[in-house]
């Protein structure tokens, strides 16, 4: 409406600036004159009438027509610039881009509001944003989209039949005792070990209130289940175990194949702790008399026998008599059952300061518990150290180790070592 009225006020304007401009450069044209201008004389009859009187009257009529015109033309070139104007600010208030104002202004706001401008109690804008209760950059506002590809990606791979057979597993006795609960908070916790698992477990403790803090509990005690506090979902009937694996919080931490193997061959066999001495006395003797190839040798056991016995097929008579103890380097798939289990988040190792936090705000305790402060550079893939432990051996040993850890490669994400491989 607004904008009709004034296009119709320029309009009128310009056509009496036109007439104006006319009539001051041609003076009175026909029929615009008066058609008398004395007693008995009329137009052409004029001059014939009363000469003088008619040449005065016309030029004074003409002196004051044309001053009337030169200010009827200025006044008509005010009027045009005006309604121009009106009209310009008009268009610009009606058509400027909504989105982009908003957008602009919405980065002023981000980047240029002051905390101490904000209300007590007031959230600041990017806090209602943030999946993980702390402050994040703005690369980290996107991480509840990284999980959910984790998720997808399992779904994807169990689907996928050529890698059935390792991707798979029945959910046995072995894989119920590897998940420990919380009821209190209604959380499952699936164990695999060298990924960082033992902080985890004091999380739990401390949860489950078997101690008050997690610098209180001491270490012998985190890992002794009878004093822990922490029951496995494996002593639970089948009814309560169904419950509980259908409505709790379940998450479990994976970490590159090929580098927790190397975490758990230096654990068990190199720093090996005193309080477990049967890694270094049965276990590895046992690998050596069936995986050693130079009989001579009698130095102790070399990441290359660890290596030749888990990419051996028949594997697993000699894991029978191992028991338990092979949980530190079986695969994902053994441990946690991701195809069988619907897992509510899947943690990365390399990414453990991100998802730690993320799993304990989803998990509805992070108001509760902190998980313990992670070393600087711990977490971060080696390749360097990958590379220095498989050196020296033969392509065929690497194959058959990745032909067995294909599944957890798949299923989390993690690349193909081609610089093994090939």
């Amino acid at each position: 409406m607004h904008g009709r009225t004034l296009a119709a006020g320029v309009t009128v304007a310009l056509r009496r600036a036109r007439e104006a401009a006319q009539s001051f450069a041609g003076g009175p044209q026909k029929g615009s004159g008066p058609t008398e201008v004395t007693g008995g004389c009329k137009n052409n009859t004029a001059e014939k009438c009363c000469p003088e009187a008619s040449e005065g009257r016309i030029t004074e009529w003409l002196t004051f027509d044309n001053m009337h015109h030169q200010w009827l033309l200025l006044a008509a070139c005010f009027w045009v610039i005006f309604m121009f104007m009106v009209a310009s600010k008009f268009i610009t208030l009606t058509f400027k881009d909504p989105d982009a104002y908003s957008t602009k202004e919405e980065v002023l706001f981000l980047t240029a509001m002051p905390d101490t401008g904000r209300l007590r109690g007031e959230k600041p804008f990017l806090e209602e944003l943030k999946p993980t209760g702390r402050v994040l950059s703005d690369s980290q506002l996107v991480q509840p989209l990284v999980y959910l590809e984790r998720l997808e990606l399992i779904r994807n791979v169990c689907r996928d039949e050529a890698l059935k057979n390792l991707s798979h597993t029945v959910v046995s006795k072995f894989v119920l005792d590897r998940i420990f609960v919380c009821d209190k908070h209604k959380i499952l916790f699936c164990q695999t070990p060298k990924v960082g698992n033992t902080q985890w477990k004091k999380v739990l403790i401390v949860l489950n209130g078997a101690f008050p803090t997690i610098e209180e509990i001491p270490e012998n005690v985190v890992h002794d289940h009878e004093k822990n506090g922490l029951p496995r979902l494996s002593s639970f009937s089948d009814a309560e175990i169904q419950k509980r694996l259908k409505t709790y919080f379940k998450f479990f931490i994976v970490r590159d194949p090929f580098e927790r193997l190397i975490s758990a061959f230096k654990d068990k066999f190199v720093h090996n702790p005193r309080f477990e001495p049967w890694y270094r006395h049965e276990i590895a003797p046992g690998i050596i008399r069936k995986y050693r190839r130079n009989r001579t040798e009698t130095r102790g056991i070399q990441f290359e026998d660890f290596v030749r016995y888990l990419g051996d097929p028949n594997h697993r008579w000699l894991d029978l008599q191992f028991g338990d103890h092979i949980i530190h380097w079986v695969t994902y798939v053994e441990l946690c059952a991701p195809c069988e289990i619907a897992y509510s988040v899947i943690g990365h190792h390399e990414t453990l300061e991100d998802d730690a936090p993320y799993i304990l705000k989803e998990a509805g305790i992070d108001h509760l518990v902190s998980y313990p402060t992670i070393p600087p550079g711990i977490t971060v893939y080696n390749k360097t150290k990958v590379e220095h432990y498989f050196l020296g051996i033969s392509k065929r040993d690497i194959r058959r180790l990745y032909a067995r850890f294909q599944g957890d490669f798949k299923l989390f994400g993690y690349q193909q070592p081609d610089f093994l491989l090939n």
